[in-house]
């Protein structure tokens, strides 16, 4: 029975995390034709951080929480998987443009790694943090293939936390920018907002309906589309292809290999 409850302050301390993000709530904040919203998940992650910082939380606690990350990203690659199947209809009927625009997220990783690699130098946690936009879907494919606790893992999750606190922001002002230029049409612009996350979906969306309010009705159900789209096929893409070009580039960039193989390898050794 004691082995039932030895994690209770981790179960009770998520629980008191939940509890005081969700009494706050989503919050809103519009700046002319910037907006943007502020998620509960937001408040939960910045209270994580000040209780770690003013070191309020044991390191035996935070070693504990760490596999049930992995815990909840299985149940969350579950829910993924059961939204796929009843919208195959709906990815075929959105037409080639909705459906393809998935391959020009794999140009991002020629921007992205380089910067990670060759400027950070964050060795192979620049793979996990490059392959993609590092939401819930990409959490759930690293986690698979590497483990949460790898460099991989590592760089998934950082990318994961920081468009968490700044995704919002940065696609409310930078729609805003893309408005301004007058160049892209309200439909190009609704599709683009589609990455996958709802938060940043909807913070992108929002200076599009307010610039062209007659367009509201069409624009969110690109956007919309496009994010379903995005969460549905953009796992396959992420997996199949994201993935392999990501570890191609690495070595190209000559990124070193990940040392825990060799160190494995070492230990087997002495113990022979």
């Amino acid at each position: 029975m004691k082995e039932l409850f030895k994690d209770w302050r981790v179960h009770a301390l998520c629980l008191a995390l939940t509890l005081a993000a969700e009494f706050i709530g989503t919050k809103k904040f519009n700046f002319g034709p910037v907006s943007f919203s502020l998620l509960p998940m937001l408040y939960a992650l910045i209270f994580g951080m000040i209780l770690g910082v003013c070191k309020l939380i044991k390191p035996q606690t935070m070693k504990t929480a760490s596999p049930y990350i992995g815990i909840s990203v299985m149940l969350l690659t579950v829910k993924m998987g059961a939204s796929i199947g009843p919208n195959l209809g709906r990815i075929v009927k959105a037409g080639p443009a909705l459906i393809l625009q998935e391959f020009g997220n794999l140009g991002t990783i020629f921007v992205a790694l380089p910067v990670a690699l060759l400027l950070f130098k964050m060795g192979r946690a620049a793979v996990g943090c490059s392959f993609s936009i590092s939401r819930e879907g990409s959490l759930a494919i690293i986690a698979d293939l590497y483990g949460l606790d790898s460099p991989e893992g590592q760089g998934v999750m950082g990318g994961y936390i920081t468009g968490t606190v700044l995704g919002t922001v940065f696609n409310g002002l930078m729609v805003s920018l893309l408005i301004s230029l007058n160049i892209f049409h309200p439909y190009a612009l609704a599709m683009a907002a589609g990455t996958g996350s709802a938060s940043m979906m909807s913070a992108a969306l929002a200076p599009i309906v307010e610039t062209f309010p007659a367009m509201a009705e069409q624009v969110t159900a690109y956007a919309s589309t496009s994010n379903m789209l995005s969460t549905v096929d953009g796992m396959y893409m992420s997996l199949l292809m994201g993935i392999p070009l990501t570890n191609w580039l690495y070595k190209k960039l000559g990124g070193k290999p990940n040392p825990a193989p060799q160190r494995e390898q070492e230990k087997a050794k002495e113990e022979v």
